[in-house]
């Protein structure tokens, strides 16, 4: 199946991404937060949870499950330790407008902590370990989502995708190392893509709506995703509950609303813990690209090492599916 692509520059993707957001009826200030996010997400070749999962959040404005005129309520509980209550906006926002702080308080402490609740799904998680690690800081990160997980073929979806991002400084001009992986099999954005495009999806990924598994995505998004690695994911995911929604006070993902249907906010949480290396050496990311490098000459895959198109051209351009393009300007 040949999908039609489009090629537009960043300038044109932005302009057009803040025209749909607007008139989605997201505040100026959430706008820019969620562009900056899906662009980021491009940038580094995650174009699933780039102008793909946009769609989600201007559905989502339209629809009534994002608040887009919602202003995060911020306080901070310790010296190190920030928490937002998102009032059923975009998580972006909040984290935006703690950043500075955040670093801050890292700096200062060696450690913060930032939380945050009730809010739309999280988009792409390295976004936020990234912009960290651009700033010097190791940190990771965790977040939940509505229960589209089962932990075993044949049970309950109990869990989110709930995925965990890890990001570190690197020496020198190097990009960070960044690891992001949902505790599921596949990110849930992997499924809807696969049943718009008509493709299957590999055994193991998920089950139908009769807990048997499947590679029919459509019966996929009837049914539920699986946790990689069977228990061991599903460990996972239930950390990642726990320090998400536990931590921050927001809805656990059994309890969360569809992020794709309904008037709801799903009200997830988001986690991130934040080092300072500096406090302990100032030379950590030299030792870390070291080793990277190292690795890498055994031949170790190392997650983020290899360049998107779009990084490989300087980000000027972009290229996105026809389909996607359209439905983006039907908000215009």
């Amino acid at each position: 199946m040949t999908v039609e692509r489009i090629t537009l520059s960043v300038a044109e993707a932005r302009s057009l991404a803040t025209e749909a957001c607007l008139s989605a009826g997201a505040s100026h200030l959430m706008t820019k937060s969620l562009v900056d996010a899906t662009l980021s997400a491009i940038e580094v070749g995650r174009e699933e949870l780039g102008f793909p999962h946009f769609l989600d959040y201007l559905q989502s404005f339209r629809e009534g499950r994002i608040d887009g005129s919602a202003s995060p309520r911020i306080v901070h509980r310790l010296p190190a330790l920030i928490h937002s209550d998102a009032n059923g906006g975009i998580a972006q926002l909040g984290f935006d407008l703690v950043f500075e702080d955040l670093v801050n308080r890292a700096r200062t402490f060696g450690a913060a902590i930032f939380t945050q609740k009730n809010s739309y799904t999280a988009g792409e998680l390295g976004y936020y370990v990234r912009r960290l690690a651009f700033d010097g800081l190791v940190s990771l990160a965790v977040a939940n989502s509505p229960a589209v997980v089962a932990a075993t073929p044949g049970a309950k979806a109990v869990y989110g995708t709930n995925p965990l991002a890890f990001g570190v400084p690197l020496s020198g001009s190097e990009r960070p190392l960044v690891i992001d992986q949902s505790s599921s099999a596949t990110a849930f954005v992997n499924i809807v893509r696969a049943a718009s495009e008509g493709r299957t999806i590999p055994e193991g990924w998920a089950t139908d709506e009769n807990g048997e598994v499947t590679i029919d995505p459509n019966k996929a998004l009837r049914g539920a995703l699986l946790a990689f690695g069977g228990p061991r994911g599903a460990n996972i995911a239930l950390m990642v509950e726990i320090l998400a929604a536990g931590l921050s006070g927001a809805s656990w993902s059994l309890d969360a609303p569809d992020f794709r249907s309904g008037t709801e906010c799903p009200g997830t949480g988001l986690s991130i813990v934040t080092l300072s290396p500096d406090a302990i050496g100032e030379d950590f990311g030299a030792r870390v690209a070291g080793q990277v490098k190292r690795l890498e000459q055994f031949g170790v895959y190392i997650p983020g090492r290899r360049s998107s198109p779009a990084a490989k051209n300087g980000a000027d351009f972009i290229t996105l599916d026809a389909k996607i393009l359209t439905a983006i300007r039907s908000y215009i």
